[in-house]
């Protein structure tokens, strides 16, 4: 997807955007790079979160299995044209034979591959892409998200449109907006109110299917003059 060019030279995320392309099968198409990706039904208007394809540990899973299946697959057929076992696969063996259970390299071996495929098993039930927030869904055949940086972004802009606002921070999770902001005229109160309304109309408006709580602080600056 093409990030266009803001008005100062600044780059812009534009939201994630997928669109059905056969009802019968109900997949959809990715706008960035047009993969398909699972369907997520909601009958409430909710969007689900958008699912990542894994492309590098499935990459780095395949290309181990690959090596590791062709060296054990050329060892087997070398054995069988009566050669002699590759040296790793005699020693493998025979530490294999000898190691107790209770042997420290074996534990360490056992830990890590446990870990690995608890790992693989993490990535495969969660969605990931936690940096896109899932947008309301108006159409059945279109699901859309939305970059946290843009709606931090969107927020801050807002923010600093109030009177007495001197600089503003931002961050955004999929439950919560802080906001930080410093005002240096006007009462706090004032200030606080005026932000308060201001930033729920914004995360109103910005059509998240799930919009985060807002917390906002406002202080003064700790700079004179």
């Amino acid at each position: 997807m093409s990030e266009p060019q803001g008005s100062e030279g600044t780059t812009q995320r534009l939201p994630v955007i997928e669109k059905e392309t056969d009802p019968g099968r109900g997949g959809y198409t990715d706008a960035s790079d047009h993969n398909p990706v699972p369907v997520v039904h909601d009958g409430d208007g909710k969007g689900g979160r958008f699912w990542s394809a894994r492309r590098v540990p499935a990459g780095i899973v395949a290309v181990l299995l690959l090596v590791g299946a062709g060296a054990l697959l050329y060892d087997v057929t070398a054995v069988r044209a009566e050669r002699p076992a590759a040296h790793w696969r005699r020693e493998l063996a025979r530490q294999l034979a000898e190691r107790p259970l209770d042997d420290t390299w074996v534990l360490v071996g056992a830990a890590v591959a446990a870990v690995l495929g608890l790992w693989l098993i993490v990535l495969a039930v969660t969605p990931g892409l936690r940096q896109v927030l899932p947008m309301r869904r108006t159409h059945a055949d279109v699901r859309a998200g939305l970059q946290r940086a843009a709606a931090a972004m969107v927020l801050r802009d807002r923010a600093m449109e109030v009177s007495g606002v001197q600089s503003v921070r931002v961050r955004t999770s999929r439950t919560k907006a802080d906001v930080r902001a410093v005002s240096h005229f006007r009462e706090l109160d004032d200030v606080r109110a005026d932000l308060d309304a201001v930033l729920n109309d914004a995360i109103t408006g910005l059509g998240l299917a799930r919009p985060p709580a807002l917390s906002l602080h406002v202080g003064r600056s700790g700079q004179k003059g």
